[in-house]
């Protein structure tokens, strides 16, 4: 499978910040990419090296081959982009939108005519197509700023938190969008605070603090090795974690909670029934959250 994008030893610097510290990664043609991360982890100044907004300050960075510094102009002509804040024209109608955002690409006019009103079958706005985007749900500006972001027929697509703030039903309707334009080779890369969101979309992810890649896997892999497939979940009280500590059981302090990550869950659960306290502990399924949390920590970021 081609490699569509790869970065080896990538650095940005900020006058003394160092803001992306010597990551590699590589992306191949057709797949769900993800960066997650805590606020100041680095993904955002990653994802704007990528875009070509912003230029790398060391180790290398290409794009279908090409490098960011050299080539802007060349990458962005086959790379879509969904900004974490909807920037939709409001002078214009919905498919004015469309028509108006393909002239950064020189797409004649009836061309551009014929793939905003097919884009905007694809994203179901058809009855919104004539309406003001001012006049649009979170839902339905989302999905036309992903429509803008496809005018340009791009092989690269990134996505900036690309379903905060919206419903179930939107955000399910923006994932199933995602996986179909994987689907037809189009190389998707988001960035996102759901964990949800990147466990069932991203076919390979990395976490990312302080600049550095923490780990890079598939979201089961991940999950199975750094937490297991099971956690048991106990009162943090003192009683409760002397009785661990006696019987020689490790555990992480989670706020009110303590987990237990172990794969003999029902014998864990038992010796804390019998030993420790006579109710209030539950098992449930490890999710790529306990990941993120083990491996960046629980700590409020501004």
């Amino acid at each position: 499978m081609n490699i569509v994008l790869e970065a080896k030893n990538l650095e940005k610097k900020f006058s003394d910040v160092l803001a992306v510290n010597k990551i590699n990664f590589k992306v191949k043609e057709g797949e769900v990419f993800g960066f997650l991360g805590p606020n100041g982890a680095g993904k955002t100044t990653t994802m704007k090296m990528i875009q070509c907004v912003s230029p790398k300050t060391g180790g290398d960075l290409r794009v279908f081959g090409l490098d960011v510094n050299q080539y802007p102009k060349e990458i962005k002509q086959v790379m879509g982009v969904v900004p974490q804040m909807d920037n939709l024209d409001p002078d214009f109608t919905v498919i004015g939108n469309l028509i108006q955002f393909s002239r950064y690409f020189d797409i004649p006019l009836e061309e551009a005519k014929k793939r905003a009103n097919e884009l905007i079958d694809y994203v179901q706005l058809n009855d919104k197509k004539d309406s003001s985007v001012d006049k649009l749900s979170g839902g339905m500006k989302r999905r036309l700023v992903l429509a803008r972001a496809m005018i340009n027929n791009p092989k690269l697509l990134i996505l900036d938190e690309p379903t905060t703030g919206l419903d179930p039903q939107a955000r399910h309707l923006i994932w199933e969008k995602l996986k179909d334009l994987s689907s037809k080779g189009i190389t998707v890369i988001i960035t996102t605070h759901y964990m949800e969101e990147a466990a069932r979309l991203c076919d390979r992810l990395v976490i990312m603090d302080n600049g550095e890649i923490l780990v890079e896997g598939k979201p089961k892999d991940l999950v199975k090795k750094y937490v297991g497939d099971h956690i048991v979940e106990a009162e943090n009280t003192t009683e409760i974690k002397t009785c661990l500590e006696k019987n020689d059981i490790k555990y992480e302090i989670a706020n009110e909670s303590v987990e237990i990550y172990n794969e003999n869950v029902s014998d864990i659960t038992n010796l804390i029934l019998k030993e420790c306290v006579d109710s209030g502990v539950t098992a449930r399924p490890a999710t790529l959250e306990d990941v993120f949390l083990k491996l960046t920590g629980r700590k409020l970021r501004e």
